[in-house]
């Protein structure tokens, strides 16, 4: 089983890499996928005849019961920032935004500092 997982990760890491280049064509076949996918098991769904509300009921119980439910349907970004009580993107004024930027891009200058330490110590070893 797990030469089957590992053949699988590493074909998908090779298709990955290779539509993350065009963004677009990338886009369009995800779009087909998960539409293909939906449609085969809402027929599905049909031909056993699982009526709507226990459907409604399983798909809740599901997503709900392996953490997909709130993340997928509202990300996390947005839990996170109602969590801290940030105010949304489009209420921010552009000097929010532009002191968010630095703040963010001084955290990644020290990071990146932190990263070249790191690197220095364990080469001298």
């Amino acid at each position: 089983m797990s030469k089957i997982a590992h053949f699988f990760d590493k074909f998908e890491n090779k298709i990955r890499g290779f539509l993350s280049r065009y963004p677009i064509v990338y886009g369009f076949i995800s779009g087909v996928g998960i539409v293909s996918f939906w449609r085969g098991v809402w027929e599905t769904s049909d031909i056993i005849g699982i009526p709507p509300q226990a459907s409604l009921l399983f798909g809740f119980l599901v997503l709900l019961a392996i953490g997909v439910l709130v993340t997928e349907f509202l990300g996390n970004r947005l839990i996170i920032s109602g969590l801290r009580g940030e105010k949304k993107l489009e209420e921010k004024t552009l000097k929010e935004i532009e002191e968010e930027e630095l703040s963010l891009s001084s955290l990644k200058d020290k990071i990146n500092r932190i990263e070249k330490m790191l690197e220095k110590l364990s080469n001298t070893k």
